[in-house]
C-alpha cells in the first residue's frame, strides 16, 4: 500500500515510516522540520533513514528518495500550506495517511498558543480536506493522553469523559478526534485516532524527561523534579508506539462495526504499567552510573498527577500489546544518549 507519514522527522514518525520502508510500503515522509526543538535530532532521524540532509537546511518542496529503502520518499512541506497538500495528494494518490505532524508540548502551549491552533487544527483540516477529495480509504491520526485531563479515574480507558482537558495542547488533541469523528459521519472515510501516552528511547524528544534528565546528569546539573517527585507516568517504548500504530494502520475500521455505524475508532497506546516518576528517575541514573542531582518543584501548570492507559481494546481490536520493559528500554536508549549517534552530544 501506499502510505503518506507526516511529522516524519519527528521521534514517532521517523520510527514508524522507517518500519513501514522496511516491510515494503511505499512510504511518503513530510514534515515541515520547525525549530521547537534542536534540529539537529530532526535531521539526524533523516539520515538514519537514508536521507541526504547534511546541512540542516533541506529545501522545500523537493522530493527526495531515500538511499537506504528505494521505496521511501521525504518531501519538506507543512500542513498549512493547503494548495502545497493538496497538490501532493493528487499527484502521489495515497491509499493511507497517517498523520502524527502536530505542535507539540504541554506546557509550550500556555505560553505559545497560536503555534496549536495553525498546525494542530488548520493543518489537521487540510489533511482531512486532502483525504475527502483525493480518495484516501483510511487516515490514522495521532491524538494523546493528555485528552483525559482532569479525569481521576485510572486506568483511562477510551470510553471515559474527555471534556475537562487541562492545557490548549489537549483541547487540540481532543478537538482532532471530534473534527475526524464529523469527516467519517459525513463522508464515510474511515478514521482512526491514537492516544499515544508518554514515550521514551533513543532518538527522543529533548523537551521530554529523558532527554533532560540525562542532559543534565552528563552536565553536572540539576534535573527538575515537578510536583516534588509525586508523579506517575505510562512510560511507553518508542518501538511499542511504532508497532502498536501500525497495526492500527492495517486494520480500517468497519462502519457495521462501529457506533451508529460511523468508520471511527479510538485507542490508547501505552505500556500499561505505569511507573513512579522516582523509579524512573532511579532507572535512568543505574543507566548512566551515575546519580543526579534533583532540584525538587511544584507541579506545573498543564500537567497532570497520572496517566495509566488501559489497552484491552488495542490488545483486542488490533492484535497488539505493548511488551517492552522499562528497564530494557531505558538501556536502549542511554545506549543511544551515549553514543555518537546522538547529535546532542
Amino acid at each position: 500500500m501506499k502510505v503518506l507519514v507526516t511529522g516524519a522527522a519527528g521521534f514517532i514518525g521517523s520510527k514508524v515510516m522507517q518500519m513501514l520502508a522496511a516491510r515494503g510500503d511505499e512510504v511518503v515522509g513530510l514534515d515541515n522540520i520547525n525549530n521547537y526543538y534542536d534540529v539537529r535530532l530532526k535531521y539526524g532521524r533523516l539520515r538514519e533513514n537514508g536521507f541526504d540532509c547534511p546541512s540542516c537546511d533541506m529545501a522545500w518542496g523537493q522530493m527526495q528518495t531515500s538511499s537506504r529503502f528505494s521505496n521511501c520518499r521525504f518531501v519538506r512541506m507543512g500542513l498549512e500550506d493547503k494548495a502545497s497538500i493538496d497538490s501532493l495528494f493528487e499527484k502521489e494518490k495515497f491509499d493511507k495517511v497517517l498523520n502524527l505532524a502536530a505542535q507539540a508540548g504541554v506546557r509550550y502551549s500556555i505560553t505559545n498558543p497560536y503555534a496549536y491552533m495553525q498546525s494542530n487544527m488548520v493543518g489537521f483540516l487540510n489533511i482531512l480536506e486532502a483525504c475527502r477529495h483525493f480518495g484516501v480509504n483510511h487516515l490514522v491520526y495521532a491524538s494523546s493522553s493528555s485528552v483525559y485531563g482532569m479525569n481521576s479515574k485510572v486506568p483511562y480507558n477510551e470510553d471515559d469523559k474527555v471534556d475537562s482537558p487541562v492545557s490548549l495542547y489537549a483541547a487540540s488533541k481532543k478537538s482532532n478526534e471530534l473534527m475526524a469523528h464529523a469527516y467519517a459521519k459525513l463522508y464515510g472515510i474511515a478514521m482512526t485516532g491514537l492516544r499515544f501516552f508518554t514515550v521514551y528511547g533513543p532518538w527522543g524528544r529533548p523537551d521530554m524527561s529523558p532527554m533532560l534528565f540525562a542532559t543534565a546528569i552528563a552536565r553536572g546539573e540539576p534535573i527538575k523534579v515537578f510536583n516534588n517527585g509525586d508523579m506517575i507516568r505510562d512510560f511507553t517504548y518508542i518501538d511499542d508506539i511504532a508497532e502498536g500504530t501500525i497495526h492500527v494502520l492495517d486494520r480500517k475500521p468497519d462502519a457495521n462495526l462501529c457506533a451508529n455505524n460511523v468508520p471511527y475508532k479510538v485507542y490508547n497506546i501505552g505500556c500499561s504499567h505505569p511507573v513512579k516518576l522516582m523509579d524512573f528517575i532511579d532507572e535512568i541514573e543505574k543507566a548512566y552510573g551515575m546519580p543526579a542531582q534533583k532540584k525538587f518543584l511544584p507541579m506545573q501548570p498543564g500537567d497532570v498527577y497520572q496517566t495509566n492507559a488501559d489497552t484491552s481494546k488495542l490488545e483486542a481490536e488490533a492484535d497488539y500489546k505493548p511488551h517492552w520493559r522499562l528497564h530494557d528500554g531505558i538501556q536502549q536508549f542511554m545506549q543511544w544518549f551515549k553514543s555518537d549517534l546522538n547529535p546532542l552530544k
